[in-house]
């Protein structure tokens, strides 16, 4: 009997973020209302996140809503970006730095792999550094885990990869 399995990770693709960048860019560009502000969006160092600028909270929080309309026009969560960070002022600007949610911490692994227990006691699960391996003797039950974990609400991004 063959055992199939995939890995669960929480990450995000590099070139769709680069490419959410640009269009954020250019929809910037062509709002009326952001003509002759400091709006604008930068990348961090290492392309590990944004740095939102604007001339004041409210509009950093219109690019962070143009940013995650971005990411669901493109398939992606806006779950992503770790919005935990404070708000900087100074010289009639302000900024704030969006880092990227990336890797898959060991709490977060657990309550993944507890819930998998409780709703698909078939599927084995192993925690793999930053990733968590589902085995099965059945694809179903695999495509099966895969739809209790998108349902799931996780204050997390999730990825499935390694499907076999």
């Amino acid at each position: 009997m063959a055992n199939f399995s995939f890995d669960i990770e929480s990450s995000y693709d590099k070139a769709e973020m680069n490419n959410v960048e640009q269009l954020v860019v250019k929809e910037i560009a062509n709002r009326y209302d952001f003509k002759g502000t400091p709006a604008s969006i930068e990348w961090l160092a290492d392309k590990k996140g944004f740095k939102v600028i604007g001339s004041n909270e409210w509009q950093l929080e219109a690019v962070i809503d143009m940013v995650g309309k971005q990411l669901a026009k493109r398939g992606m969560t806006s779950k992503v970006l770790d919005l935990s960070g404070k708000v900087t002022e100074a010289n009639l600007r302000a900024w704030k730095d969006v880092p990227f949610r990336d890797g898959l911490k060991q709490a977060d692994a657990k309550k993944i792999t507890k819930l998998l227990k409780e709703s698909h006691p078939k599927a084995k699960t192993q925690i793999q550094g930053d990733a968590v391996r589902v085995t099965s003797s059945s694809k179903d039950e695999l495509q099966s885990v895969m739809t209790t974990l998108r349902a799931a609400d996780f204050d997390f991004p999730l990825l499935f990869t390694n499907y076999r």
